[in-house]
């Protein structure tokens, strides 16, 4: 990831381990979106918000993604949990469907992400 492609998300303090993940915008196939990363065993971890289940956004306040133990990323909608690290269901009704990676890296105390060929940065 050059300089130039990668854009900034946060400060890399601003995301705790199992605590509140940091939304950004983002663009899927002209529609307007979010983002989010997490801090998961020590990594940071970005994924499209929209449940594999059905496209609603995981969050039930502002970047409440895991659910109480801080184990897994949980759907505020249908319940389905996922495994921080590889985004994969491991249980509810989506059980072995994944959510959509981003690509994220941390550098200089700074969080940031990449676009894809499907995630976009949203147009000014």
């Amino acid at each position: 990831m050059t300089a130039s492609d990668a854009i900034l998300i946060c400060a890399s303090a601003e995301l705790a381990e199992g605590g509140l993940g940091k939304r950004f915008p983002v663009q899927v196939r002209g529609d307007e979106a979010s983002g989010f990363v997490v801090r998961y065993g020590g990594v940071v971890y970005g994924y499209l918000n929209r449940c594999a289940h059905v496209p609603v956004e995981l969050d039930w306040a502002e970047g409440e993604f895991f659910e109480s133990s801080g184990l897994y990323l949980m759907c505020a909608t249908h319940g389905a949990v996922y495994a921080p690290d590889t985004g994969k269901c491991a249980g509810g009704p989506c059980t072995g469907a994944h959510l959509r990676k981003i690509m994220t890296v941390e550098r200089d105390g700074q969080v940031f992400w990449r676009p894809d060929d499907v995630v976009k940065p949203v147009e000014a």
